[in-house]
């Protein structure tokens, strides 16, 4: 009797979601972000980014696409703690100083990689809380400008409904909870 061999891409083994026994092999990602907030006269503002994407900034008809408005975050480079990490990518993506009160939430998730190998990875992103510090908003360096279209100041108050990604609207409830339980300590 012949045996027949089926060769399978080791693609399939690490991005194929419905094979448990092989979950193992996924890429992994570790970012971090920040929410930083400061007070206004009407109360409390955060800092967001809106992304550049081709892809968003297009538009399909008539019709423009949605505004995408997202919270500061990027990888942890090795040997950076992420409280670290989110601290320096609010900067770069904000032009933003804040000092950390706060760890707010992970948030876990996969997504496939829209560039070179496709593969679907998962990721956890560190979110902390940061009280504004000094810096002016969208003072950012040209090469981020190729990541971040703008950013800017918006009310916390709205920030849940305005911001595109669940997970984030989540971090932003946290830093809500947090800055009406710790009010003096935020100021």
């Amino acid at each position: 009797m012949v045996e027949v061999i089926t060769l399978v891409s080791a693609s399939y083994y690490v991005t194929n979601p419905f094979n448990p026994d092989k979950l193992w092999a996924m890429p992994r990602e570790f970012s971090a972000g920040g929410v930083v907030a400061r007070r206004a006269t009407d109360g409390w503002e955060v800092a967001v980014i809106e992304p550049r994407s081709e892809d968003r900034e297009r538009t399909t008809g008539k019709r423009p696409v949605k505004q995408v408005l997202a919270l500061p975050k990027g990888l942890v480079d090795p040997g950076e703690k992420p409280e670290e990490t989110a601290a320096r990518e609010v900067f770069e993506e904000t032009g933003l100083r804040g000092e950390i009160l706060t760890k707010l939430k992970d948030i876990k998730y996969v997504y496939v990689r829209t560039w070179g190998d496709k593969q679907r990875v998962f990721k956890i992103v560190s979110f902390y809380l940061l009280r504004y510090q000094s810096g002016t908003i969208d003072q950012i360096s040209k090469d981020m400008r190729i990541e971040v279209k703008q950013a800017l100041w918006i009310p916390l108050a709205d920030s849940e409904k305005r911001l595109s990604y669940r997970g984030e609207k989540e971090v932003i409830v946290l830093a809500q909870k947090y800055l009406q339980e710790h009010a003096e300590e935020a100021k």
